[in-house]
């Protein structure tokens, strides 16, 4: 599927799923390189940024948050960007919301009215990039407010229950961050090259869409830490409320298992059996087992074992 915006002089191609038609045609109408064509036929899985005679070849692999059953997962999605003197083209293999939101916004000229971005192509891509970081971030955002969430589950004894959040919140985190890994050192290799295509007034953008990136990174820095510290803190409830638990049966079994003993004793059918044969001797032997096991459990509180 392609759609095709015009803005002032400027011309964003935005294709979903790419069909051999459509590689065709762009390659032909913007002279793209053979190379970039063949790239183009599926998701290459790797980020570059490529100079060529008459445009740029720009790869990025992007982090999307998909609700998967009960939890989200975090997906890589690749975008192709082709940057020429007047043109962008963006090529992706599955729909992805941010480009179809700015597309939308787009077609009323309202951001680039807004942004003045009518001198070269560099300044739409500016903006298709930080569209997609100001999505990530958001992302990056719910995840953390989930995270924040669990503290106040973790502290309502649902520490069991949060083991499995919690795991689910950091594998996103790491997801991300493993997917994004690569963005500085892309951006740092477009900044190079786009001199010879793009002038000098680019490079305050390039160096802004790079703090956005860093803004992008820290955040989900502070959410794998967040993350780290909520997992100590739940594995510390967890074992100490485990560790009462054992400390409890312990107890217990100290103190049934020496008058389980003496129960068996005095159940003996043997004629010497003392006190069972007298008229109370089931009251007596009850009376017994009910003040050592109430002493028992009074020690064992004066001594804070439970």
């Amino acid at each position: 599927m392609t759609k095709t915006y015009h803005l002032k002089r400027l011309t964003w191609i935005d294709i979903e799923n790419p069909t051999p038609q459509d590689i065709a045609q762009i390659t032909s109408e913007y002279k793209l390189h053979p190379l970039v064509a063949r790239e183009l036929a599926g998701p290459s899985k790797f980020s570059r940024a490529v100079s060529y005679k008459n445009h740029l070849y720009l790869v990025l692999q992007f982090p999307v948050r998909i609700k998967l059953d009960d939890h989200h997962v975090i997906v890589p999605h690749e975008i192709d960007f082709l940057i020429g003197k007047d043109f962008v083209i963006t090529v992706h293999y599955q729909p992805i919301q941010p480009l179809y939101h700015l597309g939308k916004a787009m077609e009323t000229n309202a951001i680039l009215d807004r942004e003045n971005s009518d001198e070269h192509a560099g300044h739409l891509l500016y903006i298709i990039v930080e569209h997609i970081y100001d999505s990530m971030r958001q992302a990056i955002g719910a995840v953390n407010s989930e995270l924040t969430a669990s503290e106040d589950s973790i502290f309502s004894g649902n520490e069991k229950e949060m083991v499995t959040v919690i795991s689910n919140l950091s594998r996103e985190l790491l997801d991300f961050r493993q997917i994004c890994r690569a963005h500085f050192e892309t951006l740092e290799s477009l900044e190079s090259v786009t001199e010879q295509f793009l002038d000098q007034t680019f490079t305050p953008f390039i160096i802004d869409i790079k703090k956005n990136f860093a803004a992008v990174r820290d955040a989900v820095v502070n959410g794998h830490e967040l993350a780290k510290e909520l997992r100590e803190t739940n594995d510390s409830l967890l074992s100490t409320k485990q560790n009462e638990t054992i400390k409890f049966m312990t107890v217990v079994t100290s103190v049934t298992f020496p008058l389980s003993l003496f129960v068996e004793l005095f159940s003996m059918d043997s004629p010497n059996t003392p006190i069972v044969s007298e008229p109370y001797g089931f009251f007596v032997i009850t009376g017994i087992v009910v003040v050592v096991v109430g002493l028992s459990f009074w020690y064992f509180r004066r001594k804070k074992w439970l």
